[in-house]
């Protein structure tokens, strides 16, 4: 069965592209409704932004995964264009679950405020002192989040990344546990919950953290 994603956006051929995946239950045209185009067009930015409608996508839907490389991604090389990945919330998650499984299909990742996993899937972790210490078994390797984990033990140090998340958000004790397995340079924080009062003061940070120079 072919899978279709459903896009919001419009590529222009810049020589960037950054694909965002949304949170659960989140539209993908809420970004543009929240200002994320109109941000890089002020700063006439090289860089075209698509928004994935990831609605019942879950960790471990491959074919999902295989569409997006297929309809998105591999065009976009094609054409010359470096090619990030992000996400919001779950979408985050996603991001990075995509990004373990290809090694190589992201130039950047872009993570706002990403879900760190679930509890009993952090504790698995945390049990073994952390993510340095936690040797991973074939029962682990079964759950999609602690494979994400089991990534982030090693993040490539060559990927160039974004990750932030709110001071008051829900998971920010979890978040910062991700956060820390980036470099410090990768790393923001702003006052705000798991919400767009942060999610979009952070977008601005990315955008002007230089990246993509005009």
């Amino acid at each position: 069965m072919t899978t279709s994603l459903r896009t919001v956006g419009r590529l222009s051929a810049a020589p960037n592209l950054l694909v965002m995946l949304p949170g659960v239950g989140m539209r993908p045209e809420a970004l543009f409704d929240a200002g994320f185009a109109r941000a890089i067009e002020h700063r006439r930015l090289p860089l075209d932004l698509l928004s994935v409608d990831i609605g019942g996508l879950g960790l471990d839907a491959v074919d999902t995964w295989d569409a997006l490389q297929k309809d998105i991604v591999l065009p976009a090389r094609e054409r010359g264009a470096r090619v990030w990945l992000g996400g919001i919330s779950l979408g985050g998650m996603v991001a990075m679950a995509h990004v373990a499984a290809r090694p190589g299909v992201a130039d950047g990742l872009c993570l706002l405020a990403p879900y760190p996993g679930s509890r009993p899937s952090v504790n698995v972790v945390e049990r073994a002192g952390g993510p340095d210490h936690w040797q991973p078994n074939e029962d682990d390797l079964r759950d999609p989040e602690l494979r994400v984990w089991q990534w982030l033990q090693r993040p490539p140090p060559e990927l160039p990344g974004f990750i932030g998340h709110g001071t008051e958000d829900r998971f920010a004790a979890r978040i910062q546990r991700v956060a820390e397995r980036f470099p410090p340079a990768s790393r923001h924080t702003v006052p705000g919950g798991h919400d767009w009062a942060a999610w979009s003061p952070l977008w601005e940070q990315f955008l002007d953290a230089g990246h993509f120079p005009a």
